[in-house]
């Protein structure tokens, strides 16, 4: 990894010059961190989770049609993906009361929304990614309209197909966070998905029970929180129930 060139470090993830131009290789970090890295711990395992859960949830969109800069798996904790000119916003669809939508407007907590919320956060770690209108964006430059009723668009589709998926493991979809980019293909420039979707930036409750299964354990010291990752990586198939090479429990299967 020392003779690969960093492009970029963020929170949780260390983007690395790719192979080829136009690539970058994505590298999951074990660091946990919630308000903004005011709390941060590392917690060995959890990376090689995001990589594989992110991964599978990509493979999945891409069946449906969503265009992402996902190309392949590298190993347990890399991904080759498209570079990107990333749009600075951060675009957050709610299903569910929860997190900071519950304290800025008293609701109560696990209270389902009439429909899902989309809302846009500025993508600056030193303002705290500030939420932003429409007319922010349009004001500041930062997408244009075409690009926003597209990101838009997409963001539905992905929702109403992850809430199914989840479903279908006995998980809720409260809420999750999205990332895009821009890209270039013959001459068209296109809006792709980014980043990741991993119990890290999604909200997720068992059905029944409503236990929390995503990074609100570690911001909320509830513990668990690789043996969570563990459980929704279980129940979307891509841990195997058997032990592997004389070990006992699940393993990660391609």
């Amino acid at each position: 990894m020392s003779k690969r060139r960093r492009i970029y470090e963020g929170k949780a993830k260390v983007l690395y010059e790719g192979p080829e131009p136009g690539t970058l290789v994505q590298h999951f970090k074990d660091d946990a961190t919630a308000f903004n890295a005011e709390k941060h711990d590392v917690i060995e395992g959890k990376g090689v989770l995001n990589n594989r859960i992110s991964e599978y949830i990509f493979l999945q969109l891409a069946q449906i049609g969503i265009q992402t800069h996902f190309i392949k798996a590298l190993n347990m904790r890399e991904q080759l993906i498209r570079e990107a000119e990333i749009v600075p916003l951060e675009v957050v669809i709610r299903n569910v009361a929860a997190g900071s939508l519950v304290k800025r407007l008293g609701l109560k907590e696990g209270e389902p929304l009439p429909r899902p919320l989309i809302e846009f956060y500025y993508k600056d770690d030193a303002l705290g990614d500030p939420l932003i209108s429409e007319d922010h964006i349009a004001v500041f430059g930062w997408a244009t309209q075409n690009e926003l009723d597209e990101i838009m668009t997409i963001a539905v589709r992905i929702n109403d197909f992850l809430i199914g998926l989840f479903a279908g493991a006995g998980i809720r979809l409260v809420d999750f966070k999205l990332e895009f980019g821009r890209v270039w293909e013959r001459d068209v420039q296109r809006i792709i998905l980014a980043d990741e979707i991993s119990p890290d930036n999604c909200r997720l409750w068992d059905i029944n029970s409503n236990k929390k299964l995503d990074k609100d354990r570690f911001r909320q010291d509830l513990g668990g929180l690789v043996d969570a990752y563990q459980e929704v990586a279980r129940r979307l198939g891509i841990f195997s129930s058997n032990g592997h090479d004389g070990k006992k429990g699940p393993v990660l299967v391609s």
